[in-house]
């Protein structure tokens, strides 16, 4: 899309149909089902360049035929190199929050009138263009993903590093290995540049150990703009006091959302307003708030702190990170797109705090063999704050097993909350259905929680269902 609105000719193809081709196609883009010649052929001319996604085979028929005629062909870490180095480039990555975090940055940069690019890994209803944000620059807003490695192909201006664990696991090994591939990352920070990341964890804190300091002291961690052997700035930020932007005081306010004290250094600077429930959106803004203050150094910290409290405020979200879907009758539907037991854990404490006295249902798809092996005793523990879990059968676009148990291995090691396993779609339905219409005159809070197979579209499923019987 971006692509486009940049003025190149765009074609491509896919195995299945998705929102995604759908706006594509809207905008001009001819876009195919399926892998073939015909849908490189078709446009007339032969392509200047085929860029692909990671899970493209080399043997894919398509590529055959471009490694034939000698078009280039780049993988996304090439690629996201290209169109960004010519850019000041502000890389958000990190395991989790690293969307929003690029969303409320783009968003309120834009807001604020810089005419930046934006690139974000999920829809932002509050863009007009969806996930990008086809300005002329200088800056450029971009999620920088750490899956297979794509992160590393960039030079940032600035790094933000929301947190380091380890994820992925059908591609890292464990996690010295992701916090070894996030060290690759910053180092790749231009010299001159700054690293504004999260201080609070344990794998943030192997990164910091990494800068080495030039003047070294036991309180390293808490001092503001260190300046690396690597030659960038260190600005870390997190709930703890010890850190250079640091929140206190967090209450939930009547939107649902999170109000706090922002604090620089010692200094308390200003009460934040948020629209987004939990802590961990707290962090995001406050990621958002120290790369701002770098960005902008001809204005007072206070001039710009309001500036981007008021934009923060008014701030709603991304599609699939707690969004509300319809209520009927009393029953609430919110998606998310949880999918590590961390996330999930974060998801469910702000739907406790938001809603602490209603019936809290959660329906988790699993994505991943590989995932749900490695992390199956914290799963078993994230949905504590749940009163009701129904687990499906694993979804796994990337991974072939000969047996699907590992769905109700989970369900079984659930011992708090009460849970079942209910491997297909449609009969989670059924009993979604069923439960909530016996109860109708009671408020129940239902989560759908996972990435992207059938769960996203069993919350519309359901209130549809839902409103023919009431």
């Amino acid at each position: 899309m971006l692509a486009l609105k940049q003025g190149f000719d765009v074609s491509g193809s896919d195995i299945s149909w998705s929102n995604n081709m759908d706006n594509l196609q809207e905008a001009g883009v001819k876009v195919y089902l399926g892998h073939s010649i015909v849908c490189m052929e078709s446009t007339g001319k032969r392509p200047d360049a085929i860029i692909i996604s990671s899970c493209i085979p080399k043997d894919n028929e398509e590529i055959v035929h471009a490694v034939s005629l000698g078009i280039p062909i780049y993988k996304r870490d090439s690629w996201l190199r290209r169109i960004t180095e010519q850019y000041n480039l502000i890389a958000i990555a990190g395991t989790h929050g690293k969307s929003t975090t690029t969303a409320m940055l783009s968003y309120v940069l834009h807001a604020m009138g810089d005419d930046l690019i934006a690139v974000v890994g999920a829809q932002v209803p509050q863009l007009s263009e969806g996930n990008i944000i086809p300005g002329n620059g200088p800056n450029f807003v971009l999620e920088a993903d750490e899956y297979d490695c794509c992160f590393l192909g960039l030079s940032p201006s600035i790094a933000v590093v929301t947190n380091v664990e380890w994820d992925h696991v059908d591609l890292f090994d464990d996690e010295e290995h992701v916090q070894r591939i996030f060290r690759m990352f910053v180092q790749q920070i231009k010299s001159g540049g700054h690293l504004i990341m999260c201080g609070d964890g344990a794998g943030a804190h192997s990164l910091l150990r990494d800068c080495k300091p030039k003047t070294l002291s036991s309180k390293y961690i808490c001092s503001g703009s260190l300046v690396s052997d690597a030659d960038f700035a260190v600005t870390t930020y997190g709930m703890s006091s010890k850190m250079d932007w640091h929140a206190s005081s967090i209450t939930i306010n009547s939107q649902g959302g999170q109000d706090y004290i922002l604090h620089h250094k010692e200094w308390p600077l200003a009460e934040v307003s948020l629209k987004l429930p939990g802590d961990h959106n707290v962090l995001n803004s406050l990621a958002v708030i120290a790369t701002i203050a770098n960005l902008i150094k001809d204005k007072d910290v206070h001039d710009i702190v309001n500036l981007v409290k008021y934009h923060l405020s008014k701030f709603e979200g991304i599609s699939r990170r707690f969004e509300f879907i319809g209520k009927v009758n009393g029953c609430c539907v919110y998606d998310d797109y949880a999918h590590h037991p961390t996330e999930i854990r974060a998801t469910l404490q702000a739907a406790r705090q938001r809603f602490p006295f209603q019936p809290l249902w959660v329906v988790f798809q699993p994505h991943s063999f590989s995932r749900i092996a490695a992390f199956m005793k914290d799963f078993s523990t994230s949905f504590i704050d749940a009163d009701y879990v129904i687990i499906t059968e694993v979804f796994t676009p990337r991974e072939k097993h000969t047996e699907n148990s590992y769905g109700k291995d989970l369900a079984t090691l659930i011992s708090d909350p009460a849970s079942e396993y209910i491997p297909k779609m449609v009969d989670v339905l059924e009993k979604l259905v069923l439960e909530i219409s016996a109860q109708r005159n009671q408020e129940t809070i239902v989560f759908t929680i996972g990435t992207d197979g059938e769960i996203t579209a069993l919350g519309p499923k359901l209130l549809r269902r839902l409103q023919d019987i009431s």
